[in-house]
């Protein structure tokens, strides 16, 4: 049996006897063969040393590792190498051994390795740390390979303790062991990761991307659009990449990013050259994702503005009420000392209006202060939308004058809205400005290019390049004059007056 062979065959009885239910506590979903072959691809190794040293940290089977050397070795037959292979997991452990003895004994004396059964990030968070126990020469590899465990995990425990130059917010398991990595490779050396695409955007992940994205540099990108193609018989259906980092500080001019669109054996690989800033850009350091030149061109005509909305004046926030923790509050039907209550079923067709949402209570008292909110113009968006949906931001006008029996109004947490920073109201103008914006191709697009996800995260908006406030003010003056609150319309209008 040829190599890969024996290693897919050891992997598929492993998980025929592994219940996926006790591997999903761990974080553990194993990589194909086809994707762990295109991970092995993705590296250069045109300079190659005649010896040379891998690290797979949670190795798991070793399928990872394997494919590298295979391909390692059928371009370079003269090359001997040194493999580490972090794995604490004790059923998955003699698997891993019977593969590497198998590897070995194809490659003879070619192939030497060991097998670390120690916390990956605890047996060394020292030296990531620089602290007084750090080594003074710390094990560096020439190459790393990883698919790491895919798991939340608490900011109290010991993993996230030991590296808090990375952590902000709830950590995952995963950019742990991505940061880890980083730090084990040697200067100018590749490693090739598979992790969500999270990582990308959002304050949670921000000291990570700090790290990662000064540390080292993406050189490439590769994207899953059908979801459940990367794990194959795994079933993972979270968004998820593959991604190639140099450890260096030089900034390549570009990233190559690739894309497979249905098939789980890479026959139908798109590429896309893409410039390096188009790629990382912002104080935060965002991470964008285009897969063809429409995405680049949308890159570069909002990012050719540098102001935010707060910078603007204006701020998109969260819906104030928590529905199942204020039952207390709401109520089913007006009445005295009641306000409406809105949800994201009050948006539809570029409006927000009060008809019945299909839930229980559209109404809320207004005997907490904390709990509503004045009666002005607002422009409100859905936080969450299908994953099939065609766009990703749907929002609406929030009129006061359709509801001036009320001073109040209630907002409910699936909902964002935006508001001025002062607290003042916004004018008209600007409030259509606003809903334009983002009720237009443009910023669907480069939100979908920004974040994976379905969730509308209003930090996200907020950093958002925008024209200034007279500009989207001529964008809302023309919007009411034309009376259309459509998509093309907005798109033709914003085109004109912001992104000529």
């Amino acid at each position: 049996m040829d190599l890969l062979g024996y290693v897919k065959k050891q992997t598929g009885e492993f998980l025929e006897k592994m219940p996926k239910s006790i591997r999903k506590k761990k974080g553990q979903f194993f990589t194909s063969v086809e994707t762990a072959i295109f991970m092995a691809n993705m590296f250069d190794i045109s300079n190659c040393k005649d010896e040379v040293s891998v690290l797979d940290p949670g190795a798991g089977t070793g399928i990872l590792t394997i494919a590298f050397v295979n391909r390692l070795f059928a371009e370079k037959s003269n090359t001997s190498v040194n493999i580490t292979c972090y794995e604490t997991d004790a059923d998955v452990l003699p698997v891993l051994q019977k593969n590497l003895a198998y590897l070995k004994n194809a490659f003879n004396d070619c192939v030497s390795y060991r097998i670390i059964e120690e916390d990956y990030i605890l047996s060394q968070s020292n030296d990531f740390q620089e602290n007084l126990l750090a080594a003074k020469n710390p094990e560096k590899y020439d190459y790393v390979i990883g698919n790491p465990p895919y798991l939340r995990i608490m900011r109290d425990n010991p993993a996230a303790i030991a590296m808090p130059k990375v952590v902000h917010g709830a950590p995952n398991l995963y950019f742990l062991f991505a940061s880890m990595s980083l730090f084990n490779l040697k200067d100018n050396a590749e490693m090739v990761y598979i992790i969500p695409r999270s990582w990308t955007s959002g304050a949670y992940f921000k000291a990570f991307r700090e790290y990662f994205l000064n540390v080292g540099k993406i050189e490439g990108i590769h994207l899953f659009v059908s979801r459940d193609k990367v794990f194959g018989a795994e079933q993972v259906l979270q968004e998820t990449m593959i991604i190639k980092m140099k450890k260096t500080a030089e900034k390549p001019e570009s990233v190559l990013i690739t894309s497979t669109n249905s098939s789980s054996d890479f026959e139908d690989v798109s590429e896309l050259r893409v410039p390096y800033d188009a790629v990382v850009s912002g104080e935060e350091l965002y991470v964008y994702l285009p897969t063809n030149e429409a995405d680049i061109n949308v890159i570069k005509k909002i990012n050719m503005y540098h102001s935010t909305m707060p910078d603007e004046g204006l701020k998109m926030k969260t819906g104030i009420v928590v529905d199942f923790r204020q039952w207390e509050e709401l109520r089913k039907e007006p009445g005295e000392n009641t306000l409406p209550l809105f949800y994201s079923q009050h948006i539809r067709d570029g409006r927000v209006n009060h008809q019945p949402s299909g839930k229980e209570y559209d109404w809320i008292s207004d005997e907490k202060p904390g709990l509503i909110q004045k009666n002005k113009n607002y422009v409100f968006i859905k936080r969450f939308t299908a994953k099939e949906e065609r766009r990703r931001l749907q929002c609406g006008v929030y009129s006061p004058s359709d509801f001036e029996e009320y001073e109040y109004i209630g907002t409910q947490n699936k909902i964002n809205f935006v508001d001025k920073t002062d607290g003042g109201e916004m004018d008209a103008q600007t409030t259509y400005g606003i809903y334009a914006l983002l009720n237009s191709t443009f910023f669907d697009m480069y939100y979908r290019i920004l974040n994976g996800s379905t969730q509308v995260n209003s930090t996200e908006i907020n950093n958002i390049p925008v024209p200034p406030v007279d500009l989207i003010k001529e964008i809302g003056e023309q919007v009411l004059l034309s009376e259309d609150l459509s998509t093309d319309n907005c798109d033709r209008i914003i085109s004109e007056v912001a992104y000529v």
